[in-house]
Parts: structure tokens; C-alpha cells; sequence
């Protein structure tokens, strides 16, 4: 396995087997509160991995034993004047699309507090992988603001309006056990097993094609919120990529000879 630092409060870790890559949240003295720094790495190390090919999947991890990450740094903030609070918006911006804009599957491993732009890095990851430690939510409007990191769009796509709107208006703190009841992670996994099972599970996603990994994500953003007949033109044109790629040429021939594919990536 392989490290790369960006900045003090990110680090990336390429694994050697699997084409799995974590992006590991590591500001444990302020349980990864996202500072002006750390955003600008996270966009950092986004781009770094979105430009790696041989990167199939990537992981959100945290190396603090009771948060994920409890969202903007409000001591930094504290200090900020408007003309500061203003400059600011576009770093941290670039944090939290970095995530969301990733070409490849990426898996979210949480445990502890995930809240604010904490949870809203896991709302930007296709799966959430949480242990019954997990506490999300988005309490934004308890201190003023709104959840500006994508939550208010990325919440009501996975839980529907009504929800997402009770969730955000109260700014409630939800558990475990109820967040995966209402669909805010989508595994619930044993205390302190969430990084564990998140790897497991972007192994099992990374042994799939490479090209069809991406085309399939590409499918699934871009086809969001569109009508039916445009959102199968959207679908149409990312299989298109597969179609005529090597990749589809030695999966079928992979399944032909019964053998594990042995994927070109193009």
C-alpha cells in the first residue's frame, strides 16, 4: 500500500491489491472539522484520484476513533469577517464536488458524528457504509445557515422531499439504527466494522470492469431528475462507451472460457 499527503488533513492511500484507493479525513484534534486547508485538500486529492486510471473505486474514511467528520470548522469561522466567509465558499465547494464529481464508485465508511458538511461528504458517495456508533444529520439551520455542501439537493434524492425537508427544518440528530430505517446510510455494519466493510464491498466493485464502472456512474448522475425517455438517451449513450471497448470484448470472452476477466480498462 502506498500514502500520498495532501496538506496536513488528508492523506491517500492507494491499495496494492484491487484498484482501491482511500481518501482518508485525518484532522483527529478537531475530529475533521472541514477548514479552509482541509477543503482545499480534499478537492486536491479528488483530483488526483479522478485523473488515475488504475484508481476503480474510492473509499471515505476517517482516522478518528468517534467522528467521521463534524463538519465546518465553526473556530475558523468564528473569526471571519463577510468579505472572509465569501472567499472561502468556492474552497470549500471544491471539497465537497471533488467528492461528488469522482468518476468511479466511491463508498463512504462512517462511525461516530458524520454532521454538517460531515455527512454531506457522505451524501456526495453513491454508498454509505455506517456501524451502530453512526449519528448523522444536518443541522445547518441551528446555527444560522443552510446545509451549503450539496445537502439540500443530495438529501431529497435519496429520501424524498417530505423527509429531507423534516430532516434539514428540525436540524435533528439522527442514530444509527433509525438513519438506515430512513435510508440516510445504506448499511448498518457492527461497531467499529465500518471501514472494514467498506473496503470489502469497493473490492467487490472494483473486480467489475473498469469502463463499465464509469459509463454506469456517469448513467446514474447524469439521469437524475430527468424524464423517463431522456434519461434512457442519457443511459443509451454511456452504454455506447461499453459497447465497442475492450473491456466488454474480454468480459464476454472471460464468460465464455470461465475465467476471471483480465480487464484492459479501455
Amino acid at each position: 500500500m502506498s500514502e500520498e499527503r495532501f496538506g496536513e488533513f488528508v492523506l491517500v492511500r492507494r491499495h496494492e491489491q484491487g484498484h482501491v484507493a482511500e481518501l482518508v479525513l485525518d484532522r483527529p484534534k478537531a475530529m475533521n472539522a472541514v477548514s479552509t486547508e482541509m477543503a482545499r485538500s480534499v478537492a486536491g486529492a479528488c483530483a488526483a484520484l479522478g485523473e488515475d486510471r488504475d484508481v476503480r473505486v474510492v473509499v471515505l474514511t476517517s482516522t478518528h476513533e468517534r467522528a467521521f467528520c463534524v463538519g465546518a470548522d465553526l473556530k475558523e469561522r468564528n473569526s471571519f469577517s463577510d468579505a472572509d466567509l465569501l472567499r472561502q465558499r468556492p474552497v470549500t465547494r471544491g471539497a465537497y464536488t471533488g467528492v461528488l464529481e469522482l468518476p468511479v464508485p466511491t463508498v463512504a465508511a462512517v462511525h461516530g458524528f458524520a454532521l454538517g458538511g460531515g455527512f454531506e461528504l457522505a451524501l456526495a458517495c453513491d454508498v454509505i457504509v455506517a456501524d451502530r456508533t453512526a449519528v448523522v444529520g444536518l443541522p445547518e439551520v441551528s446555527v444560522g445557515v443552510i446545509p451549503g455542501g450539496g445537502g439540500t439537493q443530495l438529501l431529497p434524492r435519496r429520501v424524498g422531499a417530505a423527509r429531507a425537508a423534516e430532516l434539514i427544518f428540525s436540524a435533528r440528530r439522527v442514530e444509527a439504527v433509525e438513519a438506515r430505517e430512513l435510508g440516510l446510510v445504506d448499511q448498518l455494519v457492527e461497531d467499529g466494522r465500518d471501514r472494514e466493510e467498506a473496503l470489502a464491498l469497493a473490492g467487490r466493485i472494483a473486480a467489475n470492469s473498469p469502463v463499465g464502472l464509469r459509463a454506469a456512474k456517469r448513467a446514474l448522475r447524469l439521469g437524475q431528475g430527468l424524464d423517463l425517455r431522456a434519461g434512457l438517451e442519457v443511459e443509451d449513450a454511456a452504454w455506447r462507451t461499453t459497447a465497442f471497448s475492450g473491456d466488454r470484448a474480454e468480459g464476454v470472452a472471460a464468460f465464455n472460457e470461465r475465467r476471471t476477466p483480465r480487464w484492459p480498462g479501455e
